[in-house]
C-alpha cells in the first residue's frame, strides 16, 4: 500500500511486468515493420515475409525478456556499466544461439523461410545486428525511464516529510493554546488536557517511518476532539459511528487529526450556538470511506478560507502513499461542510 517500500533506483527494468513486455513487442514489431516494408527482395508476398519475421523477432525478444526477468536480481548485484554490458551481451548471445537454432530446425524441415545454407552466417549476423540496435534503443530509454522515476519518488518522499515537518508542530501549537487557555479558570481540565496530548504524542511522534493505523489515527482524533471540548464545552458536540472500519488498516500518521481540527475551527469555533462534528465511516467493495461534517456559518459570514492548504497538504499525503487508489473529496454547502476520505482495503471480503 506505501510507496516503494526499495527506494533504492533499478537502472534495469522489470521484465517480468506486462507493460515492460508489451513495449518490448511493439518495438520489435515496428523494426520488424520498418526492415520488411523497405525495397527489399520482392521474389516472395510482403505479408508473408511479414508474418514470418514477426514471428521469429517477437519469439526472440520474449526469450530475451524473460532471460532478463530472471536475471534481473544478479545483473542488478553488478555496477551499472557492467551490468548494461552484460544484459546487453546476454541478447546478444540469445540472438546468435536462437538464429542458429531457427535456422537449422527450418533447412531440417525443409520449410524455405530463412535464407539458402550458404548464407547462414549472414542471416545469424544480421539478426544479432538488429538485436543489438534494438537492445542499446530499450536499455537507454529504460535506464532514462528508471531514472525519471526514480527521481519522482525522491521528491514525492521529500513533500511527503515536508509535509510531515509542517503538520505536527501545527498541532502542538494549538493544542497548547487550548491548554492555555483553561490553565486559570479549570486547572484541573488543563491538567487533564496536558495528560491526553502526552498521549496523542506519544502515538503521533511513534513511527519514524510516517505510517500508523486507522485506529490508532480514530483514538488521536476522539482525543483531539475531548481536548477541544474542554476550551468549547456545550458549544462542541461530537457523534462518532465508525465501528465498520478496520482499525489495522495502514494509513499515514497525523492524517485525520488535521481534518477534526478544520471542522471545530473553521465550522463550530465559528457558530455563536457551536454544532456537532459528526464522523461517518463505512466499506465499500475495495474502499474504506469516512466522512467528516460540520455546520458552517453562512457564506457572507464566513471569515477569510484558511483550510484549503491542509486538504491540500492531505491529498499530497495519501498520494504519496496510495497513489490514484485514494482520494479526499469535498463538499462545501451552505450550511455545511463535509470531507469524504476514501482509502484502499485490499483486505476487503468484498
Amino acid at each position: 500500500m506505501t510507496a516503494s517500500t526499495d527506494e533504492r533506483p533499478h537502472w534495469l527494468p522489470d521484465f517480468c511486468s506486462l507493460p515492460v513486455l508489451f513495449a518490448v513487442m511493439v518495438v520489435a514489431e515496428l523494426l520488424v515493420l520498418v526492415a520488411e516494408i523497405a525495397p527489399s527482395d520482392e521474389t516472395r508476398p510482403l505479408l508473408p515475409r511479414l508474418a514470418t519475421v514477426s514471428v521469429f523477432a517477437q519469439w526472440l525478444a520474449l526469450v530475451c525478456a524473460v532471460c532478463l526477468c530472471k536475471l534481473r536480481p544478479q545483473l542488478e548485484k553488478l555496477s551499472p556499466w557492467l551490468g548494461v554490458l552484460a544484459a546487453y551481451a546476454l541478447m546478444l548471445a540469445v540472438t546468435v544461439i536462437g538464429s542458429a537454432l531457427v535456422f537449422e530446425i527450418d533447412h531440417q524441415l525443409g520449410l524455405d523461410l530463412t535464407l539458402p545454407t550458404q548464407f547462414q552466417g549472414r542471416f545469424i549476423w544480421r539478426s544479432a545486428a538488429l538485436c543489438a540496435l534494438l537492445g542499446a534503443a530499450l536499455l537507454r530509454y529504460f535506464y532514462v525511464i528508471e531514472q525519471w522515476r526514480a527521481r519522482v519518488r525522491a521528491e514525492a518522499k521529500a513533500r511527503f516529510e515536508a509535509l510531515q515537518a509542517r503538520i505536527r508542530p501545527h498541532f502542538l501549537f494549538n493544542s497548547m493554546n487550548t491548554i492555555a487557555s483553561l490553565i486559570r479558570s479549570r486547572p484541573a481540565d488543563a491538567e487533564r488536557a496536558v495528560e491526553d496530548l502526552s498521549d496523542l504524542f506519544r502515538a503521533a511522534l511513534g513511527s519514524d517511518a510516517g505510517l500508523s493505523t486507522l485506529g490508532v489515527e480514530l483514538d488521536l482524533m476522539r482525543q483531539y476532539l475531548d481536548i477541544e471540548k474542554l476550551r468549547l464545552g456545550e458549544r462542541l458536540r461530537v457523534d462518532m459511528a465508525v465501528a465498520e472500519l478496520p482499525p489495522d488498516l495502514p494509513i499515514p500518521a497525523l492524517l485525520l487529526q488535521p481534518l477534526a481540527e478544520n471542522a471545530v475551527y473553521h465550522g463550530i469555533a465559528q457558530l455563536p450556538e457551536g454544532g456537532t462534528v459528526t464522523v461517518r465511516g463505512s466499506r465499500e467493495r475495495d474502499l474504506v470511506v469516512l466522512e467528516i461534517r460540520n455546520p458552517q456559518p453562512p457564506p457572507a459570514a464566513r471569515a477569510a478560507a484558511r483550510n484549503g492548504m491542509a486538504l491540500e497538504n492531505t491529498r499530497a499525503r495519501i498520494a504519496y502513499h496510495f497513489g490514484t487508489r485514494a482520494t479526499l473529496d469535498v463538499e462545501n454547502g451552505v450550511q455545511e461542510f463535509a470531507c469524504v476520505l476514501r482509502l484502499p482495503d485490499e483486505d476487503s471480503p468484498g
